[in-house]
């Protein structure tokens, strides 16, 4: 009996399908431009845990590797099975159980969309808080596979800070269901491993979220400052007088002049919102003014802007500009200390500006520190110097911040477009994690391309 029809007397004939799969990782999709197809695989829809359970106890005797699928949104080609081996779309387990609103938590499965929970939560008054700007391609498993982090994280945290448990089957078919209470000294927080092991330790099913009440009011505001160091000074300020902004973002004055904020030439955009109860969403509004000094204040309008374009990085977009032969373009999340952030951004640009757009902008900020985000483009004569040119965009950035102490992923994860210097910035916690990944993985069938896959 062949492959294939052992998969379907396990999850039936209709729930299991062969086609290519891959994530929207960049390079993945310049080498299908040029011509490197990717392989024809097995993927298979279970429909509840007895069936997944059973899909891996199968890959396990067979020694066929599974990879975990979501939303298919991740950019870092984590998602690129390779011929002969499987994947699982967790797309069947849409369920979500329950919203506590007395308790603030919500119970799903992990192929629960993003975007739909969050409507279906502000319809009662709550919210996750979790935006990251691919929110209505992502699934609430491919947000906790990737340890992703989200426009309004400054407020409410990034994923690991939302997940109060998790659902997972192990790749032997053993269940581990989410732990009681709001926290637990019981042991480690061991489901904080599954966050950001982007499918190479197991499956997870479900999760149980911890939820916020929707802001009473929200005070949006942008600031224009001539100089870069006094926005990021200014970002600090904030965050270490304990206001928890809604959303803060300083884009460099390369970015500010991209995404439309009128201003003078060389100046940097702020965009801050401050959001709660309205005295005090108030309150903190009129402090980040003190704290924007002589920065000149742009009013209402850069708040509104972008919120109207929020969500315009999508897939569809991406794959539009990737479509001309030559061209590459790029997104690369790195963070780092509030001392080292101003040269962080002037090692970067000009490493990843070999093909012309260099931009920037800061955001989810910490009191110790924010993620640079960086953005870059350009086009070769031909698909081989197109990829030498984005191989050297990611050469210069990487190396900048190893070396400035900075990570070198935010929130995007590892998957191949890291992989070659993950094991730089884990150091010896690269033993711990393959120490854990053997031992939870022994036949090592989960995601081989997770964090490094065999670095």
């Amino acid at each position: 009996m062949g492959s294939r029809e052992e998969l379907e007397k396990i999850v039936g004939p209709t729930a299991v399908d062969e086609r290519p799969v891959r994530d929207l990782w960049p390079l993945a999709i310049m080498q299908e431009r040029a011509g490197n197809v990717p392989p024809q695989v097995l993927v298979v829809r279970p429909a509840g845990r007895e069936q997944v359970a059973a899909l891996l106890r199968w890959a396990t005797s067979n020694r066929v590797a599974v990879t975990p699928m979501g939303g298919g949104s991740g950019v870092c080609g984590a998602l690129a099975p390779a011929a002969g081996e499987l994947v699982m779309d967790m797309g069947a387990f849409d369920r979500v159980f329950e919203i506590d609103e007395t308790n603030l938590t919500c119970k799903c499965e992990a192929g629960v969309n993003g975007y739909a929970l969050e409507q279906q939560l502000n319809s009662r008054g709550v919210t996750l808080g979790h935006y990251p700007s691919s929110l209505p391609g992502t699934t609430v498993g491919g947000l906790i596979a990737t340890r992703s982090s989200g426009q309004e994280s400054s407020r409410y945290g990034s994923i690991e800070d939302m997940v109060l448990g998790l659902a997972v089957v192990l790749a032997d078919g053993t269940f581990a269901a989410p732990r009681p209470g709001p926290r637990s000294a019981a042991g480690p927080a061991l489901h904080q491993l599954f966050l950001g092991a982007e499918g190479g330790l197991g499956v997870v099913v479900g999760a149980v979220l911890r939820l916020h009440r929707l802001p009473e009011t929200t005070f949006g505001r942008g600031y224009a400052f001539r100089e870069l160091r006094a926005g990021l000074e200014c970002m600090r300020s904030v965050m270490q007088a304990g206001i928890r902004p809604l959303v803060m973002r300083l884009y460099d004055a390369e970015d500010t002049l991209f995404s439309g904020y009128d201003v003078h030439d060389g100046e940097c955009a702020l965009v801050i919102a401050t959001a709660g109860l309205h005295d005090v969403a108030e309150a903190e509004s009129r402090a980040v003014e003190r704290f924007a000094g002589d920065a000149r204040q742009l009013g209402e309008e850069p708040w509104q802007r972008w919120q109207k374009h929020r969500f315009d990085l999508s897939a569809e977009r991406l794959k539009a500009f990737l479509a001309p032969p030559g061209s590459y373009l790029d997104t690369i999340e790195l963070a780092g200390s509030w001392t080292v952030l101003a040269d962080l951004h002037a090692r970067v640009k000009p490493a990843i500006a070999v093909g012309g757009l260099a931009l920037c902008h800061f955001s989810h900020a910490y009191q110790q520190g924010c993620c640079a985000y960086f953005t870059f483009g350009g086009s070769g004569g031909d698909e081989a110097e197109a990829r030498a040119a984005y191989g050297r965009a990611w050469e210069g950035a990487m190396s900048a911040a190893l070396e400035l102490g900075a990570t070198i992923s935010h929130h995007h994860g590892v998957g191949q477009a890291r992989a070659r210097w993950v094991a730089d910035e884990l150091g010896g916690w690269m033993n711990v994690w393959r120490a854990v990944k053997n031992g939870i993985d022994p036949e090592r069938i989960m995601n081989p391309r997770a964090v490094g896959g065999s670095q």
